[in-house]
């Protein structure tokens, strides 16, 4: 429902810095959410206007309460509404009377029940929208500014202030957050939970705290966005100077049911969310450590200016682990540098490793580990440090981690990971590491991916930015063929009939024509010339490949008109139902065509989402696809081409010549302004996209239509060709 937002930028000042707060629902019962609310707006040192709302009036924890929401003074900064659902509504109208300007809903029960939930959330937002409030919640934990001393929130517990925003989709998540973070003593610059999100959402959050000069790094949990087309906005603004860390949930589909039961609202397609975190600049992570030790990382530790990774271990064993998610993750493990090698030579034991990563022996203490970490940090070639441990009977863990942390405040200029192994033997030293803000593992893979979300922000915070491309094509000529599809009650545009809405996108193809007879077919082959495809053309028949409906490499007549009539005839068979209307004849190929292909889905949250990979009736089971959502930038092409595994097929294996790239990323920037220009468009296919290195071909096509009305549908279906 966040829809009702009227700006690109709401201004949150009301929620983080109000100067005085009601809380309306305020209960002298300890326990009670009301009550809670207000003990932690006292505890957190509020020093403005604290107003305790409740009937029965007197005083609670020693404030006077007000009776009522009508005898509220004007203009109140931030309401908290801890009341049963359905007191709400009212609630909220009088609180516009009275001009406060933002509200708090903690109160649950709303669109996450379905049924009248669902409606009376919508009437909430209309209510709010309508007084000019601004709304947080329904159903949510509230939210935390420790450093001005507002706790709205009935959370068991207060962080420290820090440098990091976190925002959350599931109150209960926040909850356990909290609890954890006063553990490890980490803090929060704002800490929101976002609730069933009516009116404010993430890109309101993305918005506010990648302005926020007390937030350095940024953190969310979500479990789906409701305005995706305008989060990739938002996300992609702040990314640009701000590191944004999210774990997605509702990934599998168990998983995604679960998000729509908590929230009421759909998950969404993984692969979407993907393409709009990585094209975003997000940082996507797969579980709560890891986003926090990824967060301490970006807040305390310098980024990354290379690729270079020196990993310095007491275990080889370790180390080749640590080397294998280098490789992994695209990280180098640098040589280094023949100065660094005999500096290291002439005091480490014979059988160390002088090279990377370094092995310096389980016998290594505190001096050895020091001495060894300042040297490999003083080589150019390394960009980055890991400093790894395994609790071997020599291995001194605190003093090691003391090292660590003092090399760290002494030597800023690269960033220092720590992967302490095991447990027991090493919790003293991760406790020293993690309160000198040097990030801590507990195995290499989650280390090295860190380092490496490290260093593409940085890379994205060194790129112009790059605008959507742009893309010649004839948009009259081809709504005006959508106009003409959707009249006729077509839901399928396929081959035969999308030959104008390639031309009109200025599409290459080979020289394909519609043919209604086998001796039509004939005329048609020679016209083009030998050698000839033959294809099915039914606007009913979707996938050719069911009824065996393509012939290739077709050399004359004769087997031109066996070829037309076996074609038509098997599909007839197969499918009763279809009207056929002949067969396409289409120049063949040039040899040595790769076959990709080129498509796109209209994503529920975040519009259209292009897929590219390998082509052909395999796409499916192969699965080698990438996903980017439009509208679409030259790297945005080009990334998607290198992304499949198969990409080094299209370079080129064994003496084969590489693809014309430029041709095919044309193909596909081409297709995402389709998608953006033709709404009525839910699904296209180009399938598949043969390419050489002299050009691209659209080889076939196929795109969905909205289904029309059903008043609207001919019931002819020869009117349709």
């Amino acid at each position: 429902m966040a829809e009702n937002q009227t700006g690109p930028h709401m201004d949150l000042r009301h929620f983080f810095h109000p100067h005085s707060v009601a809380v309306v629902g305020a209960s002298a019962t300890p326990g009670k959410v009301g009550h809670t609310v207000l003990r932690n707006m006292l505890d957190a040192g509020f020093t403005g206007q604290l107003l305790p709302v409740n009937p029965k009036g007197g005083e609670i924890l020693g404030l006077p309460v007000v009776p009522s929401v009508e005898e509220l003074p004007q203009g109140v900064d931030l309401a908290v509404v801890a009341l049963p659902r359905r007191r709400v509504p009212d609630t909220l109208r009088e609180l516009g009377r009275r001009k406060a300007r933002a509200v708090i809903v903690i109160t649950a029960g709303f669109k996450e029940v379905g049924g009248d939930g669902w409606f009376l959330e919508r009437e909430i937002t209309e209510i709010c929208r309508d007084a000019g409030m601004q709304l947080l919640g329904p159903n949510c934990l509230g939210l935390i500014n420790a450093a001005a001393g507002v706790n709205a929130s009935f959370a068991a517990d207060l962080p420290r202030p820090g440098r990091i925003g976190f925002f959350s989709q599931s109150g209960a998540l926040c909850v356990a957050i909290l609890d954890w973070a006063v553990g490890e003593r980490m803090g929060f610059s704002k800490f929101v939970s976002l609730g069933n999100k009516a009116m404010l959402d993430e890109a309101d959050m993305l918005d506010y705290l990648g302005e926020d000069p007390e937030t350095d790094v940024i953190l969310g949990y979500v479990e789906n966005v409701e305005r995706g087309e305008r989060f990739l906005r938002s996300a992609k603004a702040v990314c640009a100077h701000k590191p944004v860390l999210m774990i997605k949930s509702g990934t599998t589909p168990t998983g995604a049911k679960a998000a729509s039961s908590h929230t009421g609202a759909i998950a969404g397609s993984d692969q979407a969310y993907e393409a709009a975190f990585r094209q975003s600049g997000i940082i996507r992570v797969a579980d709560v450590e890891s986003l926090f030790q990824l967060a301490r990382a970006f807040s305390e530790q310098p980024l990354p200016r290379g690729p270079n990774l020196a990993v310095v271990t007491n275990s080889g064993g370790p180390g080749i682990l640590a080397a294998d998610a280098c490789g992994r993750f695209g990280l180098t493990v640098a040589r280094p540098g023949q100065r660094t090698v005999e500096r290291l030579q002439a005091f480490l034991p014979p059988h160390s490793d002088f090279y990377n990563p370094f092995d310096i022996l389980g016998d290594a203490d505190p001096r050895r580990y020091r001495k060894t970490m300042e040297i490999v940090l003083g080589d150019p070639m390394t960009h980055a440090l890991l400093v790894m441990l395994t609790p071997t009977a020599q291995a001194q863990a605190e003093s090691t981690a003391r090292e660590v942390a003092d090399l760290a405040r002494r030597m800023p200029e690269k960033p220092i990971f720590a992967c302490f192994m095991g447990m027991e033997g090493v919790r003293a030293g991760k406790e020293i590491l993690d309160k000198a803000g040097v990030p801590c593992f507990a195995f290499p893979e989650p280390a090295v991916q860190g380092v490496r979300a490290m260093f593409d922000h940085y890379l994205r915070r060194q790129r112009p930015h790059e605008p959507a491309a742009r893309v010649q094509r004839d948009l009259d000529r081809a709504r005006g063929l959508i106009l003409q599809a959707t009249q006729r009650g077509d839901t399928e545009i396929v081959e035969f009939q999308a030959q104008e809405m390639l031309e009109a996108y200025g599409l290459d193809r080979p020289e394909t024509r519609l043919a209604r007879s086998s001796e039509q077919a004939v005329e048609q082959a020679e016209a083009i010339g030998y050698p000839v495809v033959l294809k099915i053309a039914s606007p009913d028949i979707s996938h050719k490949s069911d009824v065996d409906g393509v012939r290739v490499n077709i050399h004359n007549a004769e087997e031109v008109r066996r070829q037309f009539w076996d074609i038509t005839a098997r599909a007839t068979h197969l499918r009763p139902d279809a009207y056929v209307v002949g067969c396409v004849v289409q120049r063949m190929a040039p040899p040595g065509c790769k076959e990709v292909i080129v498509g796109f889905q209209r994503d529920e949250q975040f519009g259209p989402l292009i897929m590219f990979g390998l082509g052909g009736v395999y796409v499916e089971i192969m699965g080698d696809v990438a996903f980017r959502l439009a509208p679409l930038t030259k790297r945005d092409a080009s990334e998607i081409v290198r992304e499949i595994r198969s990409y080094m097929v299209l370079k080129g294996v064994r003496g084969e010549q590489p693809i014309h790239f430029e041709a095919l990323e044309q193909v596909i920037l081409t297709l995402g302004q389709l998608a953006l220009d033709i709404p009525e468009i839910v699904e296209a296919e180009f399938n598949p996209v043969l390419v050489d290195r002299e050009r691209a071909l659209v080889g076939d096509v196929r795109m969905t239509l909205r289904s029309p009305h059903p008043e609207d549908t001919l019931s002819d279906p020869k009117r349709r060709n």
